[in-house]
């Protein structure tokens, strides 16, 4: 038996679109889902429709990716074009293929399964019976829809199986009136031209003319092509987090968003994450071997790319230099060349001095090819602008919040001592052995209760046999796993002994409300006053301080608050719009 099913049957055939307007009246919840009758639904087919309408009021339609029964794609979205023909983007291709698995607005969805917002559908009256008995309704419903203000919506994650023809057959030469149903889609797509003419003129694009900006409606969008390493693992590393940070707001700023990540790889569960989000993610063989015909075949198209970390960006800006007209913005995370520098001064290998010098070269040549160098601080802003006072140099936020970051209240239930960094960065593995070896055993001493806890993804076995002793390697963490750990730790210590660039880790300790213990590595290039934090360098006098603070209780709710206003006055998501806004706009100087 099946609960609060509804069934409404007609004294004689209304036909497929006034049986549409008439069980719809019927509807009672939020959202109206139809379904043909000769479809088949994939598992987990229908929450991916809700949750992306549920998302942004302003999205009135949402469709399905249909198939046809062999496997092959019959549709992701549909195009109008300016003579009122359509398309079925994708038709008969590989459903699996990066563009057609990313969300995105489309002309129309074909009506086989569309999920419709209860309250636009009211608004609009539901189908216009001119098209009636079938066809075209369910484009004039999109057009309808955005003339009321409303977006129209392709889902790749919902996937249906469409019988198409099934039901009205597949010959649309027989008259009307035989009983061919068919027939009326000629009748209508005219009926269809003649409603939305000035729109069609205005509006659409000309027959097959410019199908990569037409499949996503981006005629009126800037494009913005990422390059990065790989897919972000945003819970894995800063460099990752800060890449995914301003690909949420490329997006956020209206931009047709694509990604290349240079291994071609589909690292899930970050590339559904990025399609969800409605960017293009170029993947696979295909696209590893065709990156320039790709960048090629749409460079007229492509208005900004933004690329990151040297040892990538050298692989590709001459070719994009040579083959585009794009603003190129070059980020490379820190100067590659200065930390290798500061890591000799410690360490005093010659071939760190060799390679550093490599790094320079790679980096002064990236900076000249650029259109706009970016860096996270105003200290390697200075050091980039003394090799060459004509580069155009800009600060960026390497870590920005939506939410405002809020002080701990009370630390007397609260104990331990964290660190948090991937341990693919040579630095942060040289700072927790530094700690462990050089640090710990005061304060293990001292505080024999305390636990110092490890957190970040791919520890090695030299990290790892520090397990014991109060020391705990946890390694990788989810980030709901992380934010419980922040909220039960006493204080973050940030042991850096070299490095560039401003740290995550430290921006998203004091986000949490955590006071640092760190050394000045782990706090330069920070902007605005951090008066409020002492460095230390030597491993005694970093111990000492550490033990001081953790049995200082009102100490670290001042230090605490002091944090979370630091964070709330420089490193905010309003602050990082306006900022990347302003390059973008003014970015040919």
């Amino acid at each position: 038996m099946i609960k609060n099913l509804v069934h409404a049957r007609s004294e004689h055939n209304l036909g497929f679109l006034k049986n549409c307007n008439h069980a719809a009246g019927l509807a009672k919840g939020q959202y109206i889902l139809f379904l043909n009758n000769d479809t088949k639904v994939h598992p987990h087919w229908l929450t991916p429709l809700v949750t992306l309408a549920g998302k942004d009021a302003a999205i009135g339609m949402v469709g399905a990716k249909l198939l046809y029964p062999d496997g092959r794609l019959q549709e992701a979205g549909g195009i109008i074009w300016n003579d009122a023909s359509g398309w079925n983007y994708g038709h008969k291709q590989d459903p699996q293929l990066p563009e057609f698995n990313y969300v995105k607005e489309a002309d129309y969805i074909s009506g086989a399964c569309i999920l419709i917002r209860k309250e636009a559908w009211l608004q609009a009256g539901g189908f216009d019976e001119r098209y009636s008995p079938a066809y075209c309704e369910d484009s004039d419903f999109a057009f309808t829809l955005r003339s009321m203000g409303y977006k129209v919506m392709y889902q790749p994650l919902s996937e249906v199986t469409h019988y198409e023809g099934y039901s009205h057959g597949t010959d649309a030469t027989l008259p009307a009136g035989t009983g061919a149903i068919k027939s009326y889609q000629a009748i209508n797509n005219r009926k269809f031209f003649s409603k939305w003419e000035a729109v069609l003129t205005s509006e659409q694009l000309p027959n097959a003319v410019n199908v990569f900006q037409a499949r996503d409606r981006s005629t009126h969008k800037k494009t913005m092509l990422v390059i990065d390493h790989y897919v972000p693992h945003f819970d894995k590393d800063a460099g990752s987090r800060t890449t995914f940070q301003y690909l949420e707001l490329f997006v956020q700023l209206g931009l047709n968003t694509k990604f290349i990540g240079d291994n071609f790889f589909k690292h899930e569960p970050y590339t559904t994450v990025l399609q969800q989000m409605g960017i293009e993610v170029l993947y696979g063989p295909w696209y590893r071997d065709n990156w320039q015909q790709w960048i090629i075949d749409n460079n007229e198209h492509i208005d900004y790319v933004y690329i990151n970390r040297p040892h990538i960006s050298i692989k590709y800006i001459d070719f994009l230099k040579k083959t585009t007209t794009a603003t190129i913005l070059y980020y490379g995370h820190d100067l590659h060349f200065l930390r290798e520098t500061t890591q000799y001064e410690i360490e005093k290998d010659p071939k760190l001095l060799k390679s550093a010098e490599k790094w320079k070269e790679t980096e002064c040549y990236l900076f000249e090819q650029s259109d706009i160098v970016l860096t996270p601080s105003e200290e390697e802003k200075k050091i980039i602008t003394s090799l060459n006072p004509a580069y155009r140099v800009e600060t960026i936020l390497p870590y920005f919040f939506t939410n405002p970051s809020a002080a701990v209240a009370d630390f007397t239930e609260r104990n331990d001592i964290l660190f948090v960094g991937g341990f693919g960065h040579q630095p942060n593995l040289d700072a927790v052995e530094w700690f462990c070896s050089q640090v710990w055993p005061a304060v293990h001493a001292a505080l024999p209760a305390a636990r110092f806890i490890v957190v970040g993804s791919n520890p090695p076995e030299s990290i790892k046999k520090w397990q014991g002793n109060g020391i705990e390697i946890k390694g990788f963490v989810s980030d709901k796993e992380l934010d419980a750990i922040y909220n039960q730790v006493k204080l973050v210590v940030i042991p850096l002994r070299y490095g560039a660039g401003v740290k995550g880790k430290t921006i998203e300790a004091m986000y949490h409300g955590l006071p640092l213990v760190t050394t000045a590595f782990g706090i330069e290039g920070m902007p605005g006053d951090t008066g409020f934090l002492h460095p230390k360098k030597e491993a005694s006098a970093f111990a000492a301080a550490l033990i001081s603070l953790y049995t200082d209780n009102p100490l670290l709710g001042r230090l605490s608050a002091a944090g979370a206003d630091y964070i709330n006055r420089y490193f905010t998501a309003q602050t990082a719009a306006e900022k990347m806004n302003f390059l973008l706009n003014g970015s040919k100087q």
